[in-house]
């Protein structure tokens, strides 16, 4: 943990106002958000710039005068890659930190493994990553892409733009690629991709050796058709990945790769020469083009160091941080109940140049970027479209096409539209 780090997670309850006088009497201990990110094991190298965010953003909070009169407190913890610590280190979060907000995790299984905890303490958790949706908690705003927001329009844009006519579906071992390719499953049957032409792979975290599967890959191609991979591929496996295909000769006019968990973090560590035209899907990109964007880019890099880059779920808690923000300062208070009531219908600047709208089904509105890796490691924008609202529930799965989110008129994650009830499955999470 660095130096800045220490310094944010051990600050003194006993911290006051930053701003009048007056203030400082009417505030007594300083705003505490938790940061539920891994700093070691296989997923630090995606989630330890996540925690550098928050703390960039908790400091130009405090400096614009903090919230609601307090200064903020970063509390920092290490669930370090280690699923049930996650929920372990949520619980300490909520009751020995008596955090008022957290925001944190990147796999999926990490957040299920923190819901329970949340939901029974009443907790409040941003989740700044893209994920496989069939999920939908009180206590939990989804500030990164849902499926439709991502994998959907990824999987069109390999379908219509390249031509792509049998797919690899490759993920690591663990809900987020299995539900997310379960879905895309179902959805290029309904294209008319034949189940033969799918070929679905799983490899446990910090996967080393490609040989054998990239083989597979490239022999699924033997007819002639043309073979696309879509990866939900996680953390530190990509750096292999990517290896091997390069070492194999396999170029994206060969086969292209659309990834959902690469980024330019993860491309900061790599010889990206050899990855040139393989492709992302998110909902930002650094070389995104406008003047919040630029604004970002220069502060992060006058905080992190010149050399760091910025990422899709770093603007993702940058959006779910300032909404936070706003919601407590509407409400007049970080209690939890009345922030989430003030969340609803919340609007910040994304760093695209459109606007992130707050809907009740706790997701965001965001547009979907496709983008095309580069020598320097950066992606340069190919597809770009509107403000996408992102959906809890797929429609591309007969038990969730009947379900919706609205926990701002219903009051319900899981409302049957046929039977017009709610439903409530927590065994879900």
């Amino acid at each position: 943990m660095s130096i800045r780090s220490i310094f944010y997670s051990t600050l003194s309850a006993s911290a006051l106002c930053i701003t009048s006088a007056t203030a400082v009497v009417a505030c007594e201990n300083p705003i505490k958000v938790g940061v539920l990110h891994s700093l070691s094991g296989s997923m630090a190298i995606s989630e330890t710039t996540l925690k550098d965010a928050m703390l960039m953003l908790i400091e130009q909070q405090n400096a614009s005068g903090g919230l609601l009169g307090c200064e903020l407190e970063a509390v920092v913890v290490d669930p370090a890659s280690d699923w049930p610590l996650f929920a372990e280190k949520a619980r300490e979060l909520l009751t020995v930190n008596e955090v008022d907000v957290i925001f944190g995790n990147w796999t999926s299984v990490s957040r299920k493994s923190v819901l329970p905890v949340i939901e029974e303490l009443n907790g409040l958790l941003f989740y700044p990553v893209q994920y496989e949706g069939e999920e939908s908690s009180k206590n939990v705003f989804y500030t990164g892409a849902a499926p439709n927001q991502q994998a959907i329009p990824a999987t069109d844009y390999l379908l219509e733009e390249l031509g792509v006519e049998k797919f690899a579906l490759l993920g690591t071992d663990y809900v987020y690629p299995r539900t997310t390719n379960n879905i895309l499953e179902s959805y290029l049957k309904d294209k008319g991709i034949a189940a033969d032409d799918i070929f679905v792979n799983y490899t446990p975290f910090g996967q080393s050796d490609w040989a054998t599967i990239v083989a597979d890959v490239v022999a699924l191609g033997e007819d002639g058709k043309q073979v696309g991979v879509i990866s939900t591929i996680n953390g530190d496996a990509n750096i292999g990945f990517y290896k091997e295909l390069a070492a194999a000769g396999i170029s994206a006019d060969d086969i292209p790769v659309v990834a959902f968990s690469v980024g330019e973090e993860e491309l900061s560590g790599l010889d990206t020469s050899n990855l040139v035209g393989h492709l992302a899907a998110w909902n930002y990109f650094q070389s995104a083009d406008s003047a919040a964007n630029a604004d970002f880019i220069a502060a992060w890099k006058a905080f992190a160091g010149e050399e760091r880059v910025t990422n899709d779920p770093m603007e993702a808690h940058f959006i779910g941080f300032n909404m936070w923000v706003n919601a407590a300062t509407e409400a007049g208070t970080t209690d939890v109940d009345a922030v989430r009531s003030a969340m609803y219908g919340q609007e910040y600047p994304n760093l695209t140049g459109g606007t992130a709208v707050m809907l009740p089904n706790h997701h965001l509105a965001k547009p979907v970027l496709i983008g095309e890796i580069q020598a320097d490691g950066q992606f340069d924008i190919i597809s770009q479209t509107s403000e996408v609202p992102g959906d809890a529930w797929t429609d591309f799965l007969p038990a969730s096409a009947v379900l919706k989110s609205d926990w701002k008129d219903l009051g319900c994650g899981m409302y049957n539209v046929e039977t017009e009830t709610c439903v409530q499955l927590t065994s879900n999470y």
